[in-house]
């Protein structure tokens, strides 16, 4: 596999994920190289959309110290880290919201406030094929939402205000003309 990071305005981004039916070796090579991808683009969540495919897999590798409370106790400690979630799904989002600034690997040097659920439930299954059934809190959540998102062909700019939109008309557009043609 030979995989790159798919800029704003591909039609990809915006495609729904299909589900995934069997955890196979392809597969399970699919999100190492997703984990790698993530990790040499320095960003913390990865969907298969923004490499070109329509399937429904992520990965996340929160850092520790992203995981802390204000006293500096682990928010999520059983999860362990990177996770690929494969058929992702958010439940119970809490009805505490929080807005933080959120980027996308997507949107190269584009950042916007994002108003979130700080808290949810995910059920998904991991690279081997288990269940993951957990309660998930605090940043580590956010960058879950992103990336389900992302599989239901949500971009983090359809949750930013109008006002926000409009100013980064002129970003997007030059985004589009430098990306465009690949």
């Amino acid at each position: 596999m030979n995989h790159e990071i798919r800029i704003y305005d591909d039609p990809v981004l915006r495609v729904k994920a299909d589900p995934i039916t069997r955890v196979d070796d392809e597969v399970r090579a699919l999100g190492q190289e997703m984990i790698t991808i993530m990790r040499q683009s320095e960003g913390v969540g990865l969907a298969a959309q923004q490499i070109g495919e329509t399937r429904a897999i992520c990965v996340i590798e929160v850092p520790e110290e992203y995981d802390l409370d204000d006293d500096g106790n682990r928010l999520n400690p059983e999860l362990a880290m990177p996770m690929v979630l494969i058929n992702p799904v958010i439940s119970a989002p809490s009805k505490k919201e929080v807005s933080r600034e959120e980027g996308c690997l997507s949107f190269p040097g584009i950042r916007g406030s994002i108003t979130r659920p700080r808290d949810i439930h995910l059920t998904c299954l991991d690279e081997k094929g288990n269940p993951v059934d957990v309660d998930v809190r605090g940043f580590t959540a956010r960058v879950i939402q992103h990336e389900v998102d992302h599989l239901n062909g949500i971009l983090f700019i359809d949750r930013m205000s109008a006002a926000r939109r409009f100013t980064l008309g002129p970003k997007l557009k030059r985004l589009k003309e430098e990306y465009g043609d690949e």
